[in-house]
């Protein structure tokens, strides 16, 4: 049977209807959304096939949307009025890897009583991308098939991908859908598996018990697996009511254990995934990543200080970390000036990231563009990547993460400064 596609009709699609235009907004404000776009940013080798796709998607080109276990599909219509079928595969995870990730969804008490919710919680990825059970697209996962020709990806796959991150916005459960499996019939299967297994049993033991392992000598039985990423951080130590050291105060020292759990575990679970950690901070770095934990008053005048920015800018520096880590604070801290050949790629990215109708005007100043009237900003990052900013009681706070283009930055900021506040706020 393909991986790509469903041959036996086992698992039926589903059919979306048209979406309104998305003029004035992100496309994908999820997690699941943006990792969708990312795969899609990273395999597709036209950056003008990105944007004119974009575009299309924009204007409302695509169709209903129906996805089905190894294949998205869509008519999409150009500017012109001529309609093409897109398809968009992605490869099915086979049975063996769907009986692991099911593993992995019963073992852990809170990711079972997420599914069971009908909830599809980001750990759970994570956990199943460490053991190798990839559910999100990877580098050259989502294979296009168009129509018009095209042998990469082209305007309209590119408008289907990014009308598939609004739907996976509403229900990440596509994911699983497109990988193979339906939602219904997976919290089955994890409802069985749960109820089947006795409660309260103890499993058995593992391992070589160490009297034999002693006398096998240099005939060793091979070490165990490393045990698996824990679902949190570790819970720092209270430290209330201990006798403390001369110059020790316990307040600080519990919000810096706690904060020092949370780093390692980051850190652990980056290395796993393979990922690069970040380098060296500065301790006024340092100071910000600490603040972005609940910390007692004293311990936070403390970080302001140490930090060098006051109250009110590490409140600043503590929302730029939470969007993007070390290169969101430089972005928040750096204004450079962009010149020569970069200055003119930024004003061509500008100029087809909208229509002539719909383009804002922007004020230049250094590496940010700011739209006065409305009071939104870009910042462009030294990775080439869009910041967005929104002016709040007179200062430039950040409004959310990095993106390659510069009109769904934009929207992000437009889309913070229309959003109602949380209730109870």
């Amino acid at each position: 049977m393909s991986r790509y596609d469903d041959e036996d009709g086992r698992d039926a699609g589903r059919t979306f209807a048209a979406l309104p235009p998305a003029r004035g907004r992100a496309f994908a404000r999820s997690w699941w959304g943006r990792a969708w776009l990312r795969a899609l940013e990273d395999a597709a080798l036209e950056a003008a096939a990105v944007k004119a796709g974009r575009r299309l998607a924009r204007a409302g080109g695509v169709g209903a949307v129906t996805v089905r276990p190894g294949r998205v599909t869509a008519v999409v219509r150009d500017p012109s009025g001529a309609a093409h079928r897109a398809d968009v595969l992605l490869p099915r995870l086979s049975d063996e890897e769907w009986a692991r990730f099911e593993d992995l969804a019963v073992e852990q008490a809170g990711h079972m009583a997420a599914l069971l919710d009908r909830e599809l919680p980001p750990h759970l990825m994570e956990d199943a991308a460490v053991a190798g059970i990839e559910l999100l697209p990877g580098l050259g996962d989502l294979d296009p098939e168009c129509d018009c020709g095209a042998w990469d990806h082209c305007g309209h796959t590119v408008a289907l991908c990014h009308q598939v991150a609004r739907l996976l916005d509403e229900d990440p459960f596509l994911l699983l859908l497109v990988r193979g499996r339906d939602k219904d019939a997976f919290l089955a299967e994890l409802h069985v598996r749960n109820t089947a297994a006795p409660s309260g049993a103890t499993p058995p033991a593992t391992g070589v018990d160490a009297a034999e392992a002693w006398a096998a000598g240099e005939i060793l039985p091979s070490l165990p697996e490393l045990p698996g990423l824990p679902s949190a951080p570790g819970a720092a130590p209270s430290f209330a009511g201990s006798p403390a050291a001369p110059g020790v105060d316990p307040a600080a020292l519990e919000h810096l254990a706690g904060r020092t759990a949370v780093e390692a575990y980051r850190l652990l679970a980056a290395s796993r995934g393979g990922a690069r950690a970040c380098a060296d901070l500065t301790a006024a770095q340092d100071a910000v990543r600490l603040a972005c934990g609940a910390a007692p008053a004293a311990v936070a005048e403390r970080l302001a200080a140490g930090s060098g920015r006051g109250r009110d800018g590490l409140m600043t520096a503590v929302r730029a970390w939470r969007t993007g880590g070390p290169a969101a604070l430089a972005v928040l801290d750096e204004d450079r000036e962009v010149e020569g050949a970069a200055l003119a790629r930024v004003r061509a990215a500008l100029e087809a990231a909208w229509a002539a109708d719909e383009r804002p005007v922007f004020h230049r100043s250094g590496n940010r563009w700011t739209v006065q009237e409305e009071g939104v900003q870009l910042r462009l990052g030294r990775e080439g990547h869009w910041w967005p900013y929104r002016e709040e009681g007179g200062r430039w706070v950040p409004a959310g993460g990095a993106d390659p283009d510069p009109a769904t930055a934009l929207a992000s900021a437009r889309w913070d400064v229309k959003a109602p506040a949380p209730e109870g706020s």
